[in-house]
């Protein structure tokens, strides 16, 4: 008779953990992996990387997971290597090689000149290889197939792009860019402009809104601590939202704040607060014209 492995006891734990994702696994894969480690009852994360991407993936455990939009709508900063001369079928190192073509004599002149044209709003065509769907399937799954359908371009906003290295066959780029920014793409576009074909060899994430990456929060970092020391790397339920104003609740409105009920406040408009209890954050909120405190996301911790 086979002996069955005993469950998990899950946690009712809230927080967020900065993990450096390793190559070669999935975000979910990497979610699943820290949630596990955690034992917490729900997990997210906050704007997925490809296997062949590395870097900084935001968990949110429990009640962060309130906030992990937050994370997936703000500004992300990349480290990235554009391979010259060859472009492939997923604008990556996984994909097969589609065009060759010779690179020109390269100079940081030419390079940063290349460069101005993509910063500030661009217009960019969604790859094929990409979770974006069509009639309810992803198209990576028709790029799979061979079937190739119009994308229209989308507006995105690259904040800032600099140069961080170059050889006769390669630049190395640190980009900030908005939501929904393809680097793959850009890379690939970046290429074109310099008079030839490319991809990407290397896609390493080093910031997601106010976070920084932490290079030393690995899987295996985790996994050689005691619980105790998992637990004191979270950053508190509310990090992801760290930035907005905070009032306090008033006096005697705690309870019913965290009930969803609203209160008055002596406090000006503001569409969206972090409402504190003392030192304990109660959740988010937008204060009306007219003084009122009215819930929009109650933590429950």
């Amino acid at each position: 008779m086979k002996s069955s492995s005993p469950k998990i006891q899950r946690r009712h734990i809230s927080g967020v953990f900065l993990l450096n994702k390793p190559l070669g696994i999935s975000s979910n894969a990497a979610l699943q992996r820290v949630r596990w480690l955690y034992r917490a009852q729900k997990a997210g994360h906050t704007g997925a990387l490809d296997p062949l991407a590395s870097g900084l993936l935001p968990i949110c455990l429990g009640e962060a997971t309130k906030f992990s939009h937050y994370l997936l709508d703000s500004v992300k900063r990349y480290q990235t290597t554009v391979f010259l001369g060859r472009s492939t079928t997923t604008g990556d190192t996984e994909g097969e090689a589609l065009l060759e073509q010779a690179v020109p004599e390269l100079t940081e002149e030419k390079i940063l000149q290349a460069l101005q044209q993509f910063t500030g709003g661009i217009m960019q065509v969604p790859p094929m290889y990409s979770a974006l769907k069509k009639q309810g399937r992803p198209l990576y799954e028709l790029a799979r197939q061979g079937i190739e359908i119009e994308r229209e371009a989308r507006p995105v906003t690259i904040e800032a792009i600099q140069l961080l290295s170059f050889t006769a066959n390669s630049i190395t780029l640190d980009v900030t860019c908005s939501k929904g920014t393809y680097i793959r793409v850009l890379g690939e576009d970046i290429a074109k402009a310099l008079g030839t074909q490319g991809h990407l060899t290397y896609l390493h994430r080093i910031q997601t809104g106010h976070f920084a990456l932490i290079p030393s929060y690995t899987i295996e970092y985790l996994e050689s601590l005691s619980e105790a020391e998992r637990e004191a790397l979270l950053l508190p339920a509310y990090a992801p939202v760290d930035h907005l104003p905070k009032v306090q609740a008033p006096e005697g409105r705690a309870e019913y704040f965290s009930r969803g009920m609203e209160s008055n406040i002596e406090h000006e408009a503001a569409p969206e607060v972090l409402v504190f209890d003392g030192g304990k954050c109660l959740g988010l909120a937008e204060i009306t014209e007219r003084k009122r405190l009215v819930p929009k996301r109650v933590l429950n911790l």
